[in-house]
């Protein structure tokens, strides 16, 4: 487990930048409240077996005491880099997306399933979009229960949402929850 350099950090930040934007120094600013230490630490990232960490230093600080070979996992897994070098965001980072994120869309009761197998978002299955969306954008698919249920890429900005066709794809799919299941063995 090693911290990520300065190449990796760009990459790591620029897609959360993507989903976040300023939002993006809650992430790493914000207090930690873990562990035995009286005065509270900050969160990390750290990169092992390809994978990139979201974890407080003062857990990060405890693994060291395990050796490579045998630490499994610290903090909670929110990437990875492929063989080529790209960065992907897991469904792991869920959570801090949907914690942090500055574009988001509700999907309608009846669709959110079709979102969980996979597939991306015709506008007969949106509800609610932000209205500042751009094409392009990062947005967190929510339920109208404010659950987050993945993230994706917006393919068409709001104002082109109400133009579009009903069939249209509104939000292309990069991740969701229903993954858990799916892809059981890749996420471990």
């Amino acid at each position: 487990m090693r911290p990520l350099d300065e190449k990796e950090t760009t990459m790591v930040f620029e897609k959360l930048f993507k989903f976040t934007g300023p939002n993006l120094k809650h992430l790493l600013d914000r207090p930690s409240v873990e562990g035995p230490d009286p005065e509270s630490g900050r969160y990390c990232l750290r990169l092992h077996k390809n994978r990139v960490f979201y974890a407080s230093e003062s857990l990060v600080r405890r693994a060291t005491a395990v050796s490579r070979t045998r630490l499994a996992s610290v903090g909670t897994p929110i990437g990875k880099f492929t063989h080529g070098g790209a960065f992907h965001l897991t469904v792991h980072a869920l959570d801090l997306l949907a914690a942090h994120a500055r574009r988001r869309i509700w999907l309608k009761p009846e669709t959110e399933r079709s979102f969980l197998f996979g597939n991306s978002v015709p506008k007969s299955a949106l509800a609610r979009i932000t209205e500042n969306t751009k094409s392009g954008d990062g947005v967190v698919v929510m339920s109208m229960a404010d659950v987050p249920l993945g993230f994706g890429v917006a393919a068409r900005g709001a104002q082109d949402c109400r133009k579009a066709d009903t069939n249209a794809v509104v939000v292309l799919h990069q991740s969701d929850a229903g993954e858990y299941l799916r892809k059981e063995e890749e996420l471990m």
